[in-house]
Formats: C-alpha cells, structure tokens, sequence
C-alpha cells in the first residue's frame, strides 16, 4: 500500500533559503524513500513510463531509478540518456535545481571569494556541466553578472529545447501540461528567477526529490508514485478531469493468473469475438499484455463481424503474435437484423462437437449469449467484458455460475495505441484511393468514425500534426503518385 506523504514544515536556513544539499541529506533520503514505493491495488497495477520521463527530464539523480521497490523504470532511463535532446533538458534542469537548493551560498562564493560559476563544484555536480559541454550546450555567457543571471539563461535553453522532448510521451496526454511543468513563469527576468526562487523555498518540503517545478506545491501525496497518480494530479492542476485510466494501468496478476491457468488446463481453446459488442483496441490491448507462452496455446480466433462494426477489426491479425485469426462477416437478411449471434452460436457449438474444443474465451459484454454458455455445461468459458456494455445481470449470472470474467478495458491500454493508429491510416488510405477530392479533415473525420478509434480532441489534434500536417507526395518510377503520411 501507499506510504503517507513525509509531511514536514517547509526548511529554511537562518537567512530564509531552503536547506543546502549537504545539511539536508536525511531529509531528502527520506523522502526519496517515501515516494519510490509502488502503487499497488489488488485486481490493478499502475504503469510508471510517464512518471519515470518526467523523473528523469527533472534531472532526479539516476541511483533514485536503480533502487530495489522503485517506481522509476532504469530501462526508460537508460532509453532516455541515450537521446540527445533529453540528456540537454535533464542536465539543465538538474543545474537549475542544484542553484535554487544552494543559492546562498554559490551567492557567498561569488561576492566574499569572488569565484564563478564553474569554480562552485560542490554546488553544482561536474557531471551536469560536462555532459552539457559534450553536447555543445553552455550556459555560461560572459555578461551574466548575478547568480539570477545564469538561471535565465538557462530558463533560456529549456524554453527553446523542451518541445524537443515531445515525442517521448503518448499523443493521448496533453503536452502543454507537461510542457509547463518546466516553464518557469517570467523566468527569462531576474525579478522573475527571484519570485520563483520564493516559491521554491516555501514549497520545498512538497515537491518531488526537491526538484524545481512550475508548481507552487502544496502536499499532494507522492506524485510520481504511478502514471495514474499523476496524470490526475497534472491535469487537476490544469482545472481538467484525466479520463483514461486504462492509458496508466494494467491488470493485475489475479486476472492474469486465471487466464493462464484457464489456458493451461484446457486440451483447445479458442477464442470468440462478438466484433459488434467489443472494442478492438481493447482486445488488441489485451492481447499484447498477455505471456506470448500461453497465447500461443490458443488454437484460433474467430472473429464474427457486422457491416456496423469497426473496420479496425481487419487489423487485429497483426497483434496476435502468430495465433490464427478467421475473420466472418456476417451479412444481415435486413438492415435492422443483426445474424451476429445466431451464426456465433452455432459456430462454438460446432468447434465443440466436431473439433474438440474444450474451452472457450467469449469476448462479448452482450447478455444474449448467456444461454450459450448455460446450455454448453461440458465446455468450459472465460468471459471478456467491457465496463460500459455489461449489465450487472449477466456478471451476477456468471458469478452465480463461477464463470470467471474480466473487463477487457482494464488492460494497459497504451498495448492498443499501434493498431488504432495503423487502423485509422488504413482508412485514410482507403479515403484517398476512392475519393474524386481530398480534404483532410473530412478524411479524419471518416476515418475515426469507421474505426471508433476513442480520440480525445487534443489526440486528434495530434494525430493531425503528426501524420497529416506533414503529408507528402511520392512519385513512384512509372510515375504513380502516392500520398505518404508524416511519421
């Protein structure tokens, strides 16, 4: 469970500075302590990606993502550190930090020894400033006279940098939220430096690690314990509500345990997929978070699909890892009829009778299957459901029965990001073969509604930038012309 916050006053020294690093070390220790424990419910486990991100461009020292229990990642660490334009932004903030935590006394330095800025090694660690160096980026300017002088410079470079760092989180968080958390407000004055610097002291006790934020902190808890935690309090903090859960969580291992186990114990087990009443994205999620090991035990995957479904489900194949997937597209006698389940019937009554099909996992939130499963007690069912579809009923049914169910949007929904992307191209391209005009908009607009691809309005803006803004024309050698979408 979540550790409490360590709630303590706000430090000051005697001349009304946060502590320094070297008085301070219990305190910070602690506190890293504190903030490195694990989010941890029952049937969820959080992601920590976009925590450990955010950690590491706010230069929080690398031991801190190498602790046993962290919530930091080392392999994102390490991904980052190997990347340019992040390894600029972390150092400088790193720098900036080292400054406001020292700041009295690199200010004695500088007017009682009259020493510089690259002289206050004690103060600001050598390895920020060498590695800023080896990738050409010095913060020291000649006419900088004050202390404040070097902090605006450097507010300086991680405003023009840190749109460089965009692309390392998902299109579904806002990065202006982001953005700003390293924008230090009127941080290119000297009398703005100075205001933050005061911020900074009285909110020092409640930042994370002690590292400088646009943030007049207060005690929010553990902020960086987990994606979810975060994102909810970064987009609080932006007077906004963080709607997508499922983007910073994961099932836990007691639904992952039963779905190996419901795997393990049957001689054949397929998969069947009511396509009107469940999301691919969702299964594709799904798919991805589950051991390849015990997927790959799963003889098929019978898709059965109505003209109103998504198109996406055409891409699912390509999410499966090898598993065989046979796609039916039930045709309907009459518009307002689907033969959906009809045909879904007999198709599993078949699998059971005739090719030895022991068990199945229904992906379904439609109660109408449940007398299938309650007319079919020799075979053996797993049920995938989603929250907004299933009626309470039907989960009573299968409690009452000890059918074990699972909600497929509860899986790590960032697993479902590369086939809904791949899914709204493809229609695109399908938008542009058969269109006698283009228009980008309306060509998004179809796309996303034929896949029902869950795009926020800033995702779609996003998307927009990204693969259509930047759109280009390929002139293949016979002289067909092609439209390639940005990358």
């Amino acid at each position: 469970m979540l550790k409490e916050p360590n709630k303590q006053p706000a430090l000051t020294d005697e001349t009304g500075s946060a502590p320094d690093a070297d008085t301070d070390a219990a305190s910070i220790e602690q506190n890293e302590h504190d903030s490195t424990v694990h989010d941890y419910k029952e049937y969820r486990e959080y992601t920590h990606d976009i925590t450990t991100k955010v950690a590491y461009l706010l230069g929080i020292k690398k031991h801190l993502f190498e602790k046993e229990n962290t919530s930091f990642d080392i392999e994102v660490f390490n991904k980052l550190n190997k990347d340019k334009n992040a390894r600029i932004i972390r150092n400088l903030c790193a720098i900036r930090t080292s400054i406001f935590i020292n700041f009295n006394k690199i200010n004695h330095a500088f007017k009682v020894e009259h020493r510089g800025i690259r002289t206050v090694r004690e103060y600001i660690p050598d390895e920020y400033v060498m590695q800023l160096a080896s990738d050409g980026i010095d913060f020291v300017k000649k006419t900088s006279r004050f202390l404040s002088n070097h902090i605006v410079e450097i507010n300086r470079l991680i405003n023009d940098r840190i749109n460089n760092c965009k692309s390392f989180f998902p299109m579904w968080l806002n990065w202006d939220y982001i953005r700003d958390l390293f924008i230090m407000k009127n941080g290119l004055s000297d009398s703005g430096v100075m205001a933050a610097l005061a911020v900074y002291r009285s909110s020092y006790s409640y930042l994370p690690f002690h590292a400088y934020m646009n943030w007049d902190a207060q005690d929010e808890g553990l902020i960086l314990s987990s994606d979810y935690r975060f994102c909810t309090w970064l987009y609080k903090l932006n007077n906004d509500e963080f709607k997508a859960r499922n983007m910073v969580s994961n099932v836990g291992s007691y639904v992952t345990n039963n779905i190996y186990d419901f795997i393990s114990s049957s001689s054949k087990t397929v998969l069947v997929v009511d396509c009107e009443n469940s999301d691919p994205f969702n299964l594709s999620a799904a798919f991805k978070n589950l051991e390849k090991r015990y997927t790959d035990k799963i003889s098929s995957i019978i898709l059965f699909d109505d003209v109103h479904a998504s198109s996406a489900w055409n891409m699912l194949g390509s999410c499966t890892g090898g598993v065989p997937v046979e796609h039916l597209n039930v045709e309907r006698l009459m518009d307002n009829k689907s033969l959906v389940d009809q045909t879904l019937y007999a198709r599993v009554f078949r699998e059971f009778y005739e090719n030895k099909t022991d068990s199945f996992v229904l992906v379904s939130s439609d109660s109408d299957y449940w007398p299938l499963v309650s007319n079919l007690p020799q075979a053996k069912f797993l049920v995938m459901i989603e929250h907004s579809k299933c009626s309470p009923s039907l989960k009573q049914a299968l409690e009452e029965q000890h059918i074990f169910y699972c909600y497929l949007d509860d899986f790590y929904g960032g697993n479902g990001e590369d086939i809904k992307i791949k899914a709204v191209l493809a229609e695109m391209r399908t938008y542009i073969d058969g269109a006698m005009r283009l228009n980008v908009n309306d060509m998004l607009d179809t796309a996303l509604k034929n896949t029902r691809a869950p795009f926020s309005e800033d995702e779609r803006n996003r998307f927009y930038q990204k693969f259509i803004k930047n759109m280009r024309l390929v002139i293949g050698e016979n002289g067909d012309v092609q439209i390639e979408f940005g990358r």
